[in-house]
């Protein structure tokens, strides 16, 4: 029987559809199911996993845009089998390319052989280190109960991270280096972003070492379609939803679907196409993968450009197959190098391998492209004031959830599918006395 016809007790084809499979979709159909419902999934794309893709090309792993997993994402600890993937983790600090030469900052407690580096930076730059306690002082705060977000509200109005660090009085090489670490995470160069989500973000770079998976980024949003199994149906683009009496049709390859629920759980625009959320404003990266001959550092960190000038478009780059061997043929070497994707404005590859040779300081004559990804819409913006959570119940049975709905990052998307899952239960619960 085709799946998609598989009929319940209803009368529907099904309990729930969700449109999309990446991690969102993923965790609320995962929790649909764990509820007794029956779900199906149905994916546009040939793989799950939305923006989160991997290619092979050569024999290396090139993940759709530099991504990182940090295991220290609670839901991650929640819902993810984090040994299953045998997770490669980065150096925890970042190496910046100064006006002097190289200066590393490295958590003391996580890479102790880095600890003379730091102090050192530090120990020259007396008034930037205070001031930058003074901007992340709330994370020092007793919690006495309450949760790091309750901490940072009730600090005051929310700002911008460029007004915020104004206000802490930092400037200087620590300044720079944590504008330019910043713009490679929240992929933006204008400091627009809220200061209390950064402070957030912070938190979980203290607490973990973000990695990669043995088999690539992919390895993550597969773990979880595997779990589902043929309840996953690839290659299948959904043209409407239209929500109709006590259920709602889903249009779908040619077909219709009848189910009590949908949750829209793709990109933010396909969301607005569908649904009619309004999409947020959003931030662009541009990734190019390299191999090298030789490995230009034996570093595992990332490094950024912390001149008073950056030399370029580069918002950081790094070695990967240091960190991260799998994702290279023994004896290679594995190179990316992200920048800001403005639209129409992609830079040219020749300026970001130029770029990324000035910041690892190596010669890059022998590195050979092996490919280049454009994701126009890498991250949904998150600017002050900062809104953790925005509704996922459109009302009819039409729900809709993915990391434009909570945080832009693995951890927003997970929670945004969970709640999505929660808020249809509760939903049909109570529309008919049981879920």
């Amino acid at each position: 029987m085709d799946p998609m016809r598989s009929p319940t007790s209803s009368g529907s084809d099904t309990d729930v559809v969700v449109v999309g499979a990446g991690l969102a979709g993923l965790r609320c159909a995962i929790a649909l199911r764990g509820a007794g419902l029956d779900v199906r999934v149905l994916e546009a794309a040939d793989a799950p996993g939305g923006r989160i893709r991997t290619d092979v090309v050569d024999g290396f792993r090139a993940d759709r845009g530099f991504q990182l997993l940090n295991p220290a994402y609670p839901a991650v600890g929640r819902w993810v089998d984090v040994p299953a993937l045998r997770l490669q983790s980065f150096a925890a600090g970042v190496s910046a390319r100064t006006d002097t030469g190289l200066t590393t900052l490295a958590h003391p407690l996580r890479e102790p052989g880095l600890i003379a580096a730091t102090a050192g930076a530090g120990a020259r730059r007396p008034r930037e280190v205070l001031a930058t306690a003074r901007w992340g002082r709330a994370l020092l705060t007793p919690r006495r109960g309450r949760t790091l977000s309750q901490v940072l509200a009730q600090r005051g109005p929310d700002q911008d991270l460029g007004s915020a660090l104004d206000d802490a009085g930092l400037g200087g090489l620590l300044r720079t280096v944590l504008e330019r670490f910043f713009a490679g995470v929240l992929l933006e160069d204008e400091l627009s972003t809220s200061s209390r989500y950064a402070l957030l973000l912070t938190w979980m770079f203290v607490r973990g070492v973000p990695g990669l998976p043995y088999e690539g980024m992919q390895a993550l949003p597969g773990q979880l379609a595997d779990s589902l199994g043929a309840r996953v149906r690839l290659s299948t683009p959904v043209e409407s939803v239209v929500a109709a009496g006590a259920g709602v049709t889903v249009t779908a390859a040619g077909q219709q679907l009848h189910s009590r629920a949908v949750v829209v759980a793709t990109g933010a625009r396909q969301a607005q196409q569908l649904v009619g959320v309004t999409a947020p404003a959003s931030k662009g990266v541009v990734t190019t993968w390299g191999s090298a001959p030789e490995a230009p550092t034996g570093s595992a960190l990332l490094h950024v450009d912390g001149r008073a000038r950056a030399g370029g478009p580069v918002v950081n780059c790094a070695v990967i197959s240091n960190a991260a061997p799998s994702y290279a043929p023994p004896g290679r070497h594995l190179v990316q190098a992200s920048a800001l994707l403005d639209p129409g404005r992609a830079p040219r590859e020749a300026d970001v391998r130029r770029h990324a040779g000035e910041i690892l300081g190596c010669s890059t004559a022998g590195w050979r492209e092996l490919i280049r990804h454009e994701v126009p819409h890498a991250l949904p913006a998150q600017p002050a004031p900062y809104s953790a959570q925005r509704p996922v119940a459109l009302g009819d049975g039409v729900f809709v959830c993915g990391d434009h709905r909570d945080t832009g990052s693995i951890q927003g998307a997970l929670v945004s599918g969970q709640r999505a899952a929660d808020a249809v239960l509760a939903s049909l619960a109570g529309r008919e006395g049981h879920p």
